[in-house]
């Protein structure tokens, strides 16, 4: 059962990028490097004010949505209450999470789509290098290790006033 929910949880990621992504790649320049954006701004593409405006509402109803369906999957549909089991399931979600966008969002479906290319940014490596996503990503597994915490106090805490 954890495999299809892994699943699910990994497809509703992919298609959130989707969603932020819905008008053309230009709508995720914030998911892009520094250079990227410099050249997407240098060129007219779009300004720092509206990327900007962009990401902070995508990343909202990103954490939002991305926290619901964790919660649920973990509280509701797993039927956890305890803080231990929801820490290691949301650990283990969240680590496949980080694994599966630097792997199959980031290297396989930016790296081989040509979507994600933005007209005058060609010139420009817009996909992180294997070693590069190593270091985001162990970065990241670290920062999850806390966020399975926190995501583990909501639904013990949830689940005992529910209860």
């Amino acid at each position: 059962m954890i495999a299809v929910q892994l699943t699910l949880y990994c497809l509703l990621f992919t298609g959130m990028v989707r969603y932020a992504v819905r008008g053309g790649a230009i709508d995720g320049l914030f998911f892009y490097s520094k250079a990227v954006q410099e050249r997407a701004f240098e060129i007219g593409l779009i300004t720092p004010e509206k990327m900007k405006k962009k990401r902070k509402i995508f990343m909202t109803q990103f954490y939002i949505v991305m926290l619901v369906a964790l919660v649920l999957i973990i509280g509701v549909w797993n039927h956890v209450a305890d803080f231990k089991t929801a820490y290691l399931q949301a650990l283990l979600f969240l680590e496949v999470m980080n694994i599966y966008d630097g792997v199959v969002i980031d290297n396989i479906w930016v790296g081989c789509s040509r979507f994600w290319q933005l007209p005058g940014c060609e010139d420009i490596p817009y996909v992180q290098t294997w070693l590069q996503a190593l270091k985001k990503r162990s970065f990241l597994a670290i920062v999850w290790v806390l966020g399975a915490a926190i995501v583990a106090a909501i639904i013990s805490g949830v689940m005992t006033l529910v209860g």
